[in-house]
């Protein structure tokens, strides 16, 4: 079995104008949330054997918040053609993978994550796919399972939706634990 984690980037901070896209930082929300993904993410035991992400600054410093709540270090590498791509794009990148890696993490950009997450997810709970056909909110994380060997062979329809989350809805959960109420 694979595994295959989409995870957008964090909230960004727009208040600078006229600066390149790439260069724009986490704001403090996003900052919090990455950190809260990474809590979660280590929690759950979804830590990833290989992560790839986008060179974009606020893709890097969702990827540093999220790895300084990990145990340990999983390998990184900066992937330029995650900037902006397309799903047939971060597909090509995924097929690429070595096959010893059974975890990938793949960080990026919306709308090619979320399109991709689309096409991959074939079964998993229902009503888990509706809502991240609605929306993939920044930091959400799609985790993917396929029943193959070889990244080469995974293809449109082969995944089934692990779990789909977001920080509000760890943040709610976390609530609803500290209070005993719903």
């Amino acid at each position: 079995m694979l595994r295959l984690m989409l995870l957008r980037h964090a909230k960004s901070d727009w208040s600078s104008s006229g600066m390149q896209d790439t260069a724009r930082p986490l704001s403090g929300r996003g900052e919090a949330a990455a950190r809260l993904m990474g809590g979660y993410m280590s929690s759950h035991a979804l830590i990833p054997e290989r992560v790839l992400c986008s060179p974009a600054r606020r893709t890097r410093e969702t990827w540093a918040g999220i790895a300084a709540q990990w145990p340990a270090e999983a390998e990184i590498v900066f992937e330029e053609r995650l900037y902006a791509a397309t799903p047939q794009a971060v597909l090509s990148i995924v097929r690429a993978q070595d096959d010893a890696t059974r975890t990938l993490l793949v960080i990026g950009h919306n709308p090619g994550l979320q399109e991709t997450a689309e096409l991959l997810i074939a079964a998993g709970d229902v009503e888990l796919r509706e809502r991240l056909r609605e929306k993939f909110p920044t930091a959400a994380l799609a985790v993917i399972d396929f029943a193959v060997k070889k990244w080469s062979r995974i293809h449109d329809r082969s995944g089934r939706l692990d779990r789909y989350v977001i920080p509000r809805s760890i943040a709610a959960a976390t609530n609803w634990r500290a209070t005993g109420s719903g």
